[in-house]
């Protein structure tokens, strides 16, 4: 009887730990999967965020170009900034402020809700990682050449936050569209008071580009290796990426004011 009762323990032991390891293994996959999930949703408003300030940074560097070309064609930030109307003026400044804070508000959004240190062994999200960590320390270093473009790492993390819509649950948050932003910077003084030297920076850029061209170019190129990584197949938007890959070795092209 003695005997009979060690073995039912040891078989209900072995139960009890078998049961354990699957349960441990089920809510980890179950992890891995919500964080894959979660990953391929905001990968995909990421690459596009990515996608649009790098488009807005050609246009400025090309604009430059054709500025210091010879020849009547004036440059994107001439034609709209310089020599625009009032409308088109604001329009550029705040339309790049914008394409910038999306792209905060998106890497903010993914700091709250994906936490990368907690996302295993993927070389993807580990890339990812990188690459992001990269972009902010291009636009946190500071330049004898110029500082324009330059944001704190602090203030990167306060204008995310700023982008990033209030409602909104883990797997849900979303960032402001530009409507939203455009209210916002003329009804709420806190939001203002932070974007404010950003819309500064694009008024000195559309004087005078030359000193921040290489900080631009690097936060371009930076941009385009975060698409790679969060698009590898080129599946999300390969119609405005087929210039790209042609000339990765220049500039990729961008897709429009």
């Amino acid at each position: 009887m003695d005997a009979l009762t060690a073995v039912s323990a040891l078989v209900a032991l072995a139960g009890t730990a078998t049961t354990a390891v699957l349960g441990y293994w089920t809510q980890r996959r179950l992890r891995m999967i919500e964080q894959r999930n979660l990953m391929d949703s905001y990968g995909a408003s990421l690459a596009w965020a990515a996608y649009d300030l790098q488009a807005r940074l050609y246009n400025i560097l090309y604009g430059h170009e054709v500025d210091v070309s010879p020849g009547p064609s004036r440059g994107f930030l001439t034609s709209f900034h310089l020599q625009g109307t009032p409308e088109e003026r604001e329009y550029v400044r705040r339309s790049t402020a914008f394409v910038l804070g999306e792209y905060l508000g998106l890497v903010e959004i993914l700091r709250r809700d994906i936490q990368f240190l907690d996302l295993g062994q993927s070389r993807a999200n580990q890339r990812a990682v990188t690459v992001i960590s990269a972009i902010g320390a291009v636009l946190n270093r500071t330049s004898s050449a110029s500082n324009v473009l330059r944001l704190w790492r602090a203030e990167q993390w306060a204008i995310g936050e700023l982008m990033v819509r209030q409602e909104g649950e883990p797997g849900r948050r979303r960032c402001l569209g530009y409507a939203e932003f455009c209210e916002k910077l003329d009804g709420d003084e806190v939001f203002r008071r932070w974007f404010t030297p950003l819309l500064a920076h694009v008024v000195q850029l559309a004087e005078d580009t030359a000193p921040a061209v290489p900080r631009i170019v690097e936060l371009q190129q930076r941009l385009i290796e975060l698409i790679d990584v969060l698009d590898p197949k080129v599946e999300r938007f390969p119609q405005f990426r087929e210039v790209a890959g042609a000339a990765r070795n220049v500039r990729p092209a961008g897709r429009g004011a």
